[in-house]
C-alpha cells in the first residue's frame, strides 16, 4: 500500500451525470472490498455542460488520503481546465496528477489499482494501459 493511503480518484467530465454513472460503474466493477476513494467532477456548478474549476478542486480535496490523486477527464477542454489548475498550484492537492487514458476504462482500471494499494504511478500506468484494451 503507498504511505499515507490510497490514492484518490477523480473523474471529470463535461456532464455531471456522466461523470457520477462512470464512477457508479467503477465501484461495482472493483466491488469485492472496499474500494480507494473516488469522486466525480461533472458539469459546471450550475449543473449544464461544462467543466467547473470549484466542483473539480472540491472533488479532489475529497479524496486526497495523502497519496496522490488521480484526474482523468472525459474531453479536449478538461484536459485544459485541469492542466491549468496544476500549472497554477494551489487549486488542486499536492500529488494531484492528470491521467492519459480512456474515461470509462481508465477509470475502471485506476480504481482496482489504487484500491489493491498502489501508488499514483502504478495507478496512472494500469489507467494508460487501458488505451490497449481491445473490443474486437
Amino acid at each position: 500500500m503507498s504511505e499515507g493511503g490510497q490514492v484518490g480518484i477523480v473523474l471529470v467530465s463535461h456532464s455531471g451525470p456522466l461523470a457520477q454513472a462512470v464512477a457508479e460503474l467503477a465501484v461495482g466493477l472493483a466491488a469485492g472490498g472496499a474500494t480507494a476513494p473516488v469522486a466525480a467532477a461533472g458539469g459546471t456548478s450550475a449543473g449544464g455542460l461544462g467543466t467547473s474549476t470549484e466542483l473539480i478542486a472540491d472533488a479532489a480535496r475529497s479524496v486526497d488520503r495523502g497519496a496522490g490523486v488521480a484526474l482523468l477527464v472525459d474531453l479536449g477542454s478538461a484536459v485544459l481546465t485541469v492542466k491549468s489548475m496544476l500549472a497554477d498550484g494551489d487549486e488542486l492537492p499536492q500529488g494531484a496528477r492528470l491521467v492519459d487514458a480512456p474515461f470509462v476504462e481508465g477509470a475502471v482500471a485506476a480504481l482496482v489499482t489504487a484500491s489493491a494499494g498502489g501508488d499514483l504511478s502504478a495507478v496512472e500506468a494500469a489507467a494508460a494501459d487501458a488505451y490497449a484494451y481491445r473490443k474486437v
